[in-house]
């Protein structure tokens, strides 16, 4: 059944608001973009309306999404951190994702040092609840320093080459960033990825590992997954 309180004193119905959402998530897709789509639908919304949508449906849809996945995620860590530029500074984008490409968490930092790496670990283990099994890292220096003090039995495996799922892992950010002519400010870097992963994590199915039957029974799922996290009816 629908939730009519999540949706209340929306003039739209449930099933437009949550579409609006999951292809501004889903897709590279531009606010306008969505609004186009919208619109060829004979559904006529403003692009301003579909942030405020994509703001607070989609932290809502997000949190669901992290609740049910606690403790479910893999026990094998990768952090990567991408510089951002943000109105003509640098700023570090530091994620974490396991062995099959999950995102474990998102972190927006000024600094690449010891502290932000120490930061985001202390978050992930918070967030995890336990650590992880393996460490993975590139050679930047601020790991290891951060390891030692928080995680000192944990093995760590400090390779350029082993940390290609975590620099992978950027690209949907490095894509959005381009369709959006960059990002205006940290806190809005923050806010996107901490819906866009998590929603991203719901639709991830490494597909080298299936048949094409399976990815279909797969993808239907993730879709009848996502209609009862918006608390939709069912289709």
């Amino acid at each position: 059944m629908t939730d009519a309180r999540l949706y209340r004193r929306h003039r739209f119905p449930p099933d437009v608001i949550a579409h609006a959402v999951w292809l501004y998530f889903r897709f590279p897709l531009s606010l306008r973009m969505v609004e186009d789509l919208l619109a060829e639908r004979g559904i006529i919304v403003s692009h301003q309306t579909v942030r405020a949508w994509a703001e607070k449906f989609g932290r809502e849809f997000a949190k669901t999404i992290r609740r049910r996945s606690a403790g479910k995620l893999g026990d094998k860590w990768h952090l990567e951190e991408v510089v951002i530029s943000i109105g003509g500074r640098k700023h570090w984008l530091w994620r974490a994702v396991d062995q099959e490409g999950f995102v474990l968490d998102v972190l927006v930092q000024a600094r690449r040092d010891r502290r932000a790496a120490l930061r985001l670990m202390r978050r992930l283990l918070t967030r995890q609840g336990h650590p992880p099994r393996v460490l993975v890292t590139d050679k930047l220096r601020s790991y290891p320093a951060a390891k030692r003090q928080i995680m000192p039995g944990v093995e760590h495996r400090s390779h350029k080459g082993l940390n290609n799922r975590a620099e992978n892992s950027h690209q949907s950010t490095r894509r959005r960033e381009r369709v959006m002519k960059r990002f205006k400010s940290a806190r809005q870097l923050q806010r996107f990825a901490s819906i866009h992963d998590p929603i991203a994590n719901l639709f991830h199915l490494p597909r080298h590992k299936m048949t094409s039957a399976d990815f279909r029974e797969l993808r239907a799922a993730a879709m009848e997954a996502w209609r009862d996290i918006a608390r939709l009816e069912a289709a």
